[in-house]
This record gives structure tokens, C-alpha cells and sequence, in this order.
């Protein structure tokens, strides 16, 4: 597994490569945006972790131009900065999971797995349900011929749910897979985007595929 270090402070990029190498992974590592940028173009990394404030190129723009350029490598943005704004704003253009600092090495080494795994998944093939097709690798939703655009988030929700098709699946496994390992924030977050996905892949085609499974959570299949 190769990762992708982009962040400014010399001593936390020493020190997060040699705790990345322990766990196994091969990581290279950018100290400004410029290099990150350059490096995450010409490379094939299994996830990329991204500093927001950088000398030169910011991280916004890094996880912008990686985005334009077709790269779907899941991407975690780092920042010192508090604010749900800057989350709001890394996902949507493109980040995959956004961590504070201060952080801890082993919630960092977890939100990388996550990443990884769904990274595997989404250089696989197209999933369909009925006539709703997602194709990881492209990043495109469509129902009945009809594109659709979503959020990052709407789009990682709806590929774990066609990962699993005909199965219920918890609140909690959605947190867990779609948000990050042991998700401690507020559980209906998960009700929310569900909400947002119906209103975009089932309100418009009359024949909803998102199933509410009572004191479970939600499953996706055709009827």
C-alpha cells in the first residue's frame, strides 16, 4: 500500500511516514502544495493525506486539480483550523474524510484503512440496481439514462449501499464505512443523507429502490 503525505510541518511528516512505514505502507511525502500536487499526478498512491494550509498551492486546490484530472484516489484532508465550513468545503470538492488536529495516530491509521478499502472498491466495476448505474472509476450516478450529480458523501452512501445490495444495514455500519471508524458524532447524520440520496435517485422515477428497514436502518433493491 503507497501513501501519500502532503503537509507543511517537517516534524509531523517525519513523524507520521515512519509510523505509516511500521504499519506496512511505502509513503512519499510533499512539504507544499506545489510538490503534492505533482507527485499525486504522476504516482498511484492507495490514499492521499492532504493539509489544508500549505506554502505555495492550498489544499483545497491540491483535492481540486486531483479531481479534475480523473484521479479517484480517496482523499483525507488535515487541518488545525476548526470550523464545520472547512469540512463542508473539503468535501465538496472532493475530499473523502476530514480530520482536526491535534489527532491521534491510531484514529489516523484507521481513517486511512477506510480509505484504502474503499478505494479498492471504487476501481471495480460498474454497480447497478434496476436501472440505477454507478461506475466507481468515472465517479457517475445515472437512473433510466438519466445522469445524476451527487456530493462526495451522497456518492460514498450510495456506492456502500449498492456494495450491499438486498442486505439491511445499520446506521452504525453506514457511519462506520461512509464516515469514518467508530463515528461519534450525532447517529441521524446517516438519516439525513439518505433523505438527501431518495430525493435525487427515487422522487423523480415514481419507483423509490432505498427501503427503510424498521429498527435496522436501510437496505437498496429492486423491487
Amino acid at each position: 500500500m503507497r501513501i501519500l503525505i502532503v503537509e507543511d510541518e517537517s516534524t509531523l511528516v517525519t513523524y507520521l511516514k515512519k509510523s505509516l512505514e511500521a504499519e506496512g505502507y511505502t509513503v512519499d511525502a510533499a512539504l507544499d502544495g506545489d510538490t503534492g500536487l505533482e507527485l499525486a499526478l504522476s504516482g498511484s498512491y492507495d490514499a492521499i493525506t492532504l493539509d489544508i494550509m500549505l506554502p505555495g498551492m492550498n489544499g483545497y486546490s491540491v483535492c481540486r486539480e486531483i479531481r479534475k484530472a480523473g484521479i479517484s484516489t480517496p482523499v483525507l484532508m488535515l487541518t488545525a483550523k476548526d470550523g464545520e465550513y472547512d469540512e463542508a468545503d473539503a468535501l465538496d470538492i472532493g475530499a473523502d474524510d476530514f480530520l482536526r488536529k491535534p489527532f491521534s495516530l491510531v484514529v489516523l491509521v484507521a481513517r486511512i484503512r477506510a480509505l484504502v478499502r474503499r478505494g479498492g472498491a471504487a476501481r471495480g466495476s460498474e454497480l447497478r440496481v434496476g436501472d440505477l448505474v454507478l461506475d466507481p472509476a468515472k465517479r457517475s450516478v445515472s437512473r433510466a439514462g438519466t445522469s445524476i450529480e451527487l456530493t462526495p458523501r451522497e456518492f460514498a452512501l450510495l456506492e456502500y449501499l449498492m456494495h450491499n445490495v438486498g442486505q439491511a444495514l445499520s446506521k452504525a455500519q453506514i457511519l462506520d464505512h461512509v464516515w469514518s471508524p467508530g463515528f461519534m458524532g450525532d447517529e441521524n447524520v446517516a438519516e439525513v443523507y439518505v433523505r438527501y440520496l431518495r430525493k435525487k435517485i427515487d422522487d423523480p422515477f415514481g419507483n423509490p429502490l432505498i427501503k427503510t428497514v424498521r429498527g435496522v436502518g436501510y437496505r437498496i433493491e429492486e423491487d
